[in-house]
């Protein structure tokens, strides 16, 4: 279902003009309006879900099957050394615009657009208790 004040609703159903480089009755793939590197698309559903969590496993399937398919080209086309397949769910994790949205994001030698984190470790009690509670709930 579209949301008809979700600025991604109106990019991808083509009520905003953008640059498509691909679309299908349910994906638009479109240039990133401030972009990261040179080719930075976004994959971004027709039906409005604000994150991964509210789409349906099927269309997040296809998400990231049509993920994978772009990469590869995108690549090619753009002569990348290198490829973000990158999405973000929440303000805490960095999404900004809240509707499920999968950056495509070419990377090329020291380009610095995204930066690493430094490793740190990991808690060996928090781990082996997360382990127990997530293999009861993958259960369900």
């Amino acid at each position: 279902m579209k949301d008809d004040n979700c600025i991604f609703c109106k990019l991808a159903n083509g009520d905003i003009p953008t640059y498509s480089l691909y679309e299908d009755d349910d994906f638009n793939v479109i240039f990133d309006a401030g972009p990261a590197t040179v080719g930075h698309a976004l994959i971004i559903p027709k039906e409005h879900a604000a994150n991964i969590f509210e789409l349906s496993e099927e269309l997040t399937g296809r998400a990231f099957i049509l993920a994978k398919k772009m990469a590869a080209v995108m690549t090619e086309v753009f002569g990348a050394d290198g490829f973000n397949i990158l999405q973000n769910n929440n303000a805490a994790a960095g999404q900004s615009v809240f509707h499920f949205h999968i950056h495509l994001i070419p990377r090329y030698e020291n380009d610095h657009a995204i930066g690493m984190w430094t490793p740190g470790e990991q808690e060996k009690e928090k781990l082996e208790s997360a382990i127990v509670k997530i293999r009861e709930m993958m259960i369900d």
